[in-house]
């Protein structure tokens, strides 16, 4: 008769937790930054089909890295959420804060819970009528979240990317400067080498979106086509 096998729970979470690690390391790097007039999401991201970047509410918008069909699901559940809680109470009702913290409590249930982790990284940003009523909220595999200020990187890289804009991001910045930085740091991620030349991400190849907060109810809107070329043009030269 064989002997039952037999793992410990702080064992079992520290595989979970290291599987899901590694599925988010794959996946492209997402930054998201405030700038003087709202908050700015990029990726690179040459498919025009599958956002990694979407508004869930007025002025709410979510941005993730990891298994495209997860973070797809959550996406709509929490798009269903916000429709919900503002048909039901009101409009302003609708905060990042509510839909982090039901994100967290999902992630959390299928982390402890599941088999499988969910493969996912996420940010929930809301942006406010100035830049310190700005909400921008992290959320990890397991549930955690954590409340960023200024910017934040998820996916591949994000220490080393986030080292980076540690040093070069500043409150008050301009979208298009905000966008050069995004688009270097991005192109920088490729290979970890010291002595990689950075790739220069064509306009192409990348999605780009925004909260802005001088636009009247919706606040999202994405960046495409000439207006982002000229843009990322624009930063470059």
């Amino acid at each position: 008769m064989s002997m039952p096998f037999y793992v410990s729970p702080e064992q079992l979470m520290k595989d979970r937790a290291d599987y899901a690690r590694k599925g988010i390391a794959r996946g492209r790097s997402v930054v998201v930054l405030a700038y003087d007039d709202g908050i700015a999401f990029a990726t690179e991201n040459p498919s025009r089909a599958l956002h990694k970047v979407s508004e869930i509410y007025d002025r709410i918008a979510f941005a993730a890295v990891g298994k495209y069909n997860e973070f797809e699901n959550l996406r709509v559940a929490g798009v269903r959420y916000a429709d919900l809680r503002g048909y039901s109470y009101d409009r302003a009702d609708v905060n990042a804060r509510g839909l982090a913290n039901a994100y967290a409590q999902t992630l959390g249930t299928v982390f402890t819970t599941e088999a499988k982790p969910l493969e996912v990284e996420l940010v929930v940003a809301e942006v406010g009528a100035t830049a310190d009523d700005d909400q921008i909220y992290r959320l990890s595999y397991d549930g955690s979240v954590a409340d960023e200020h200024g910017y934040v990187v998820m996916g591949g890289q994000a220490e080393r990317l986030g080292a980076q804009l540690g040093e070069r991001w500043a409150a008050g910045m301009p979208l298009a400067q905000v966008l050069a930085l995004a688009v270097a740091v991005l192109g920088s991620a490729q290979d970890p080498a010291a002595d990689a030349e950075p790739r220069v991400i064509p306009a192409s190849q990348l999605e780009v979106a925004v909260l802005d907060r001088t636009r009247p109810r919706r606040a999202f809107r994405r960046l495409t086509g000439a207006l982002l070329e000229d843009l990322v043009a624009g930063a470059a030269g």
